[in-house]
């Protein structure tokens, strides 16, 4: 909403410009320049937008101050512990959480779409099978839409509605084919007798010459790790299904924008990178001198794991993870696998050595979401498929939220040209 402050903007020599002041429901206000440039000749320059608002949203508030991360007012932690991922995802959709009935409707609808057309299914085989997983699933998300023409028409509630359910229910479906493709193995169809979070556990292991149950301890695990994971606000992955989507472009497209923008290390590969760390130190016995290099060269040590660029105090997601990771070990009786040893003696030592604490590089979510994902043996080649199985809730409330947005218009964003001046071509002799 629009504040009686006002800020002013002056050009020495020139002229001053009035400049109104937004105040968000929680937060830092905002500088209202849309008009700025039109009034003033002057446009801002902000590469990597961090000091810029580019949407108005209701979906989710990061507040790194309070620690507090909060989907329509609702903490994440709380979420995490009493609600099941796709209760989280009705809420990210609607705005409420559902009652039992609109649950039971919500589920079903969800089942019914989560079976792949039998084309599509073939469509994995034009890759080849040492293709990332990740990039196949930018083909397959993206070629959604030519199976699904009526995705271009999202006029009304309904048509989004379907696109909606489309995409959330055949994430898992995607997902697990991806790597069964990847490891040789044959795809396995979803069941309908099994929630959403055991059903992807079931069709990622499962094989057609036994009975797979999940476990549900890996249920529980992988159902808060969906929920933590399951929107982020405005980063760079989001920030492109609203891009993509200003133009009109189909939700298919626009998630398999996104999907191809995680994909990128700086996004979601930390993850990765980390159980790379991890097993690169390799025995507890490499603890102590890991710790001591990480002291002298903390830049290329700590890259990932530890920290956070936005919550540098207090990051409620991490504490549902880590509780989830120190549960999911015990039940499956893996605290003395080497790995996950190794990340015990250097979580002690980041939560009490001084040099961890004065440079708040405590665990972060990405530390135990890898720690979560390599005990439900998930391969690392999957993380990031995992991460953008459960972003897709998100991404898609997002795109919806901006199609109700009053002041949508397609996205065009100013630059700031430091090119050659005009010249002219020299006339042949």
């Amino acid at each position: 909403m629009i504040t009686e402050r006002k800020a002013t903007l002056t050009i020495h020599g020139e002229a001053s410009w009035p400049i109104s002041i937004l105040a968000p429901t929680q937060g830092a206000n905002c500088l209202d320049i849309r008009t700025l440039g039109g009034r003033s000749g002057y446009f801002a320059y902000d590469s990597g937008f961090e000091s810029t608002a580019g949407c108005k949203s209701r979906i989710t508030c990061i507040d790194s101050e309070k620690g507090e991360v909060l989907h329509y007012g609702y903490p994440i932690e709380q979420l995490a512990e009493q609600c099941d991922f796709l209760e989280v995802a009705y809420l990210l959709k609607n705005g409420e959480l559902p009652n039992a009935v609109q649950k039971h409707s919500f589920e079903s609808a969800i089942r019914k779409q989560a079976s792949m057309h039998e084309q599509m299914v073939k469509f994995y085989q034009g890759f080849r099978r040492d293709a990332r997983p990740m990039a196949v699933m930018v083909g397959v998300v993206g070629a959604l839409s030519a199976f699904h023409h009526d995705a271009a028409d999202f006029s009304d509630a309904e048509r989004r509605n379907l696109s909606f359910h489309r995409i959330v229910a055949r994430m898992p479906t995607i997902v697990a084919m991806a790597y069964k493709y990847s490891i040789g193995e044959p795809f396995m169809s979803p069941r309908y007798d099994l929630g959403y979070t055991a059903n992807f556990l079931y069709m990622m292991f499962g094989t057609p010459r036994e009975t797979y149950m999940p476990i549900p301890a890996m249920v529980r695990a992988l159902n808060k790790l969906f929920i933590v994971q399951a929107e982020q606000g405005q980063d760079a992955a989001t920030s492109t299904v609203r891009m993509a989507g200003s133009s009109g472009a189909n939700p298919f497209a626009c998630v398999a924008a996104a999907i191809a923008c995680l994909s990128g290390p700086a996004h979601a590969g930390a993850s990765e990178a980390c159980l790379a760390m991890l097993e690169a130190v390799g025995d507890v016995t490499r603890v102590a001198e890991f710790i001591a290099l990480a002291r002298v060269d903390s830049g290329s040590l700590l890259q990932v794991g530890f920290g956070h660029p936005v919550c540098t105090t207090f990051d409620p997601r991490t504490q549902v993870m880590r509780a989830a990771y120190n549960e999911l070990l015990k039940d499956l009786g893996l605290e003395d696998h080497r790995l996950f040893k190794v990340a015990k003696a250097i979580e002690n030592i980041a939560f009490e050595d001084p040099f961890f604490v004065e440079n708040k590089l405590y665990p972060n979510l990405d530390f135990y979401s890898a720690l979560v994902q390599k005990a439900l043996g998930i391969p690392t080649s999957m993380f990031t498929c995992i991460i953008s199985l459960a972003r897709t809730a998100g991404w898609m409330a997002q795109w919806e939220e901006m199609l109700s947005d009053p002041e949508y218009k397609i996205a065009r964003p100013r630059q700031l040209y430091i090119g050659v001046n005009r010249r002219n071509l020299s006339s042949s002799a």
